[in-house]
């Protein structure tokens, strides 16, 4: 009959005459300690001569890209202040422009029309005197026509009331004194 730990290796295909874990074997310890060394010296002389310098070169080369690209961008935001100063400097001389072109224009406006307006008041005056003078010829001829009107009118009334005509000189007197008073 096989032993439990004949049967388990029996079973796996065959019988197995060193048994237990390899590293643990006491008689592999020395060639394992010399392969650990020197695995381990290759894979150091590999991190220290090609994997650090190439991860060196990556980490300063994004630092130079990342140095470059505050310089641009530094460089970028200087210019693009200067280029707002610039237009706030454009505006408002393009502002100062406009307000001396409307002033301007305003002033041009304002004396045309002024001087329209002397002229104006010019035509106006003269219409105005040329208009008192005709009234003033109305008013005096029809002054004339009143005295006559009225001494036509007294001495057909005192005719009618008295019965005879009045002379003239007595009727023109008589028109003066009414007039002055």
């Amino acid at each position: 009959m096989a032993t439990p730990q004949t049967a388990g290796t029996e079973a796996h295909g065959g019988a197995h005459d060193n048994l237990g874990f390899p590293p643990f074997k006491t008689e592999t310890f020395a060639s394992q300690i010399l392969w650990l060394a020197i695995f381990f010296g290759l894979l150091y002389w590999l991190v220290s001569k090609v994997f650090a310098p190439r991860l060196t070169d990556v980490i300063e080369g994004r630092a130079s890209r990342i140095a470059r690209d505050l310089d641009d961008a530094a460089a970028a935001r200087t210019r693009a202040e200067e280029a707002g100063v610039a237009y706030e400097k454009a505006l408002a001389e393009a502002r100062a422009r406009a307000q001396s072109i409307a002033q301007a224009r305003r002033d041009e406006v304002n004396a045309g029309v002024e001087s329209r307006r002397k002229a104006l008041e010019g035509d106006l005056s003269a219409k105005l005197a040329a208009a008192e003078a005709q009234i003033s010829a109305t008013k005096a001829s029809a002054m004339g026509n009143v005295q006559a009107i009225a001494a036509d009118a007294a001495a057909a009334i005192v005719e009618r009331l008295g019965g005879v005509a009045p002379s003239a000189g007595d009727l023109d007197a008589a028109l003066k004194s009414a007039l002055k008073a």
